[in-house]
């Protein structure tokens, strides 16, 4: 539909994407549905052998770096408007987040208003509604005055502007807690009596809520940590980190690249299963913290270890295999020359979340002192050159006959081993 939308042209009166209605959200997304529209429209026009000038058609080499630059522009374009409605979402959260907070105190009370038919209106379930409004206001006020960076999302986004998977867990767990504490700050104001005094202010004893403090303190651990390793696996060039246009809710569960991850889905489930918990136990025992049982809280710190040995794992650093010359049914065998087409052969050349024109369009190939950027080459719904394991370039007239180290720098910057070949003239 996008792209017969593009072969037919913006309807009249319709957002571009370059209006100027202020903070106007469609203008934004829809620019941005429509540069991809008309991007993916070229690309398979070029994929086809369509809408080649005459001049650069009798020749393979200028054809194919005439169809490079060009998708490098229009890829350009779709980053550009990709931003711009990246940044409008980022804007909206703060308006969403008070949708959602309303939600759930209104799911509330219905919730309280139908448990007390028979066992009758209590002081815990009123702390608990008030303890949902203050939480919710705080939530509510904090995402407007932060509305520009995401609003209550600010603080689970990571560096790549990805939701953080162990800032989220620990996030929730953090609120959790906090309202569990003014259930019993509510109990405690509303008390009459010494007695019930000192009972509520037992409920904060350590023996009563150990598991499920040490489970906020491993959590909470594991997103600090998280953080450095991913911050010095990256400057260590053992891992590959490219920036998303914005954050998204399968962030949670996927990595860069968008497929699902074990160590993460695993994290998510067992610690949403434990928070469901804790929230049934804080339910029925209004007048003390949860007391997660340590079975529960063990499963749940395997877990978070789980987790962190899989962010030790993931990642690695691109590396090149062997370099050969690319050659075409009906050529001769031969050693390399300058103007001839070589095969870069190894692994990781393509980033998780790298795998869109704009960021492939970055590669670059260090031939000698020559800097060669890899073309794009287009077929029916893809990329054939780069691939994560195969690059093609040419050898230009500038690299000097001898030995030359050939080496891969990818669009997050990480360069690879240098692979020496000959060149003759």
């Amino acid at each position: 539909m996008a792209v017969q939308e593009a072969r037919q042209g913006p309807e009249p009166g319709a957002h571009d994407g370059g209006c100027a209605c202020g903070d106007c959200p469609h203008g934004a997304r829809e620019g941005h549905r429509r540069a991809v529209a008309a991007f993916l429209v070229k690309r398979d026009e070029f994929a086809a052998g369509q809408g080649l000038p005459a001049a650069v058609a009798h020749s393979a080499s200028a054809s194919r770096q005439w169809v490079s630059e060009e998708l490098t522009q229009s890829a350009e374009l779709v980053a550009e408007r990709g931003r711009a409605e990246g940044e409008s979402w980022l804007s909206r959260v703060w308006q969403r987040t008070a949708c959602t907070v309303g939600a759930a105190v209104v799911t509330l009370l219905l919730v309280q208003s139908l448990t007390a038919i028979g066992a009758g209106w209590t002081t815990a379930r009123t702390a608990g509604l008030l303890a949902a409004l203050l939480l919710g206001g705080a939530l509510t006020a904090a995402s407007w005055l932060h509305r520009a960076r995401g609003g209550a999302l600010a603080p689970v986004i990571g560096e790549d502007n990805r939701l953080s998977t162990s800032r989220v867990v620990a996030a929730a767990w953090v609120l959790f807690v906090a309202y569990a504490v003014l259930v019993l700050v509510g109990r405690l104001a509303a008390a009459s009596g010494p007695a019930e005094r000192d009972a509520l202010i037992s409920g904060l004893d350590l023996a009563r809520g150990a598991g499920a403090v040490t489970v906020l303190a491993v959590v909470c651990a594991i997103a600090v940590l998280v953080r450095r390793v991913v911050g010095l696996r990256v400057l260590g060039q053992r891992l590959q980190k490219v920036r998303a246009h914005r954050p998204r809710a399968a962030d949670l569960l996927t990595d860069d690249a968008g497929r699902g991850t074990f160590a993460d889905i695993q994290y998510v489930v067992i610690s949403a299963v434990a928070l469901a918990f804790a929230a049934v136990r804080l339910a029925r025992r209004p007048d003390q913290l949860p007391d997660l049982p340590w079975g529960l809280a063990v499963v749940v710190l395997v877990s978070a270890a789980t987790y962190l040995a899989g962010k030790y794992a993931e990642g690695g650093r691109p590396v090149v295999l062997s370099v050969v010359r690319s050659r075409e049914a009906g050529d001769l065998d031969g050693p390399i020359r300058t103007g001839d087409d070589i095969e870069i052969r190894g692994a990781g050349f393509v980033p998780p979340g790298a795998q869109t024109a704009d960021r492939l369009s970055r590669m670059v190939v260090r031939i000698g002192a020559v800097h060669v950027h890899v073309p794009l080459v287009p077929v029916a719904g893809g990329f054939s050159n780069p691939t994560d394991a195969v690059l093609t370039v040419p050898v230009p007239a500038e690299v000097e006959p001898g030995r030359v180290e050939v080496q891969v720098i990818t669009a997050a910057g990480v360069e690879t081993n240098r692979y020496a070949i000959d060149v003759t003239d």
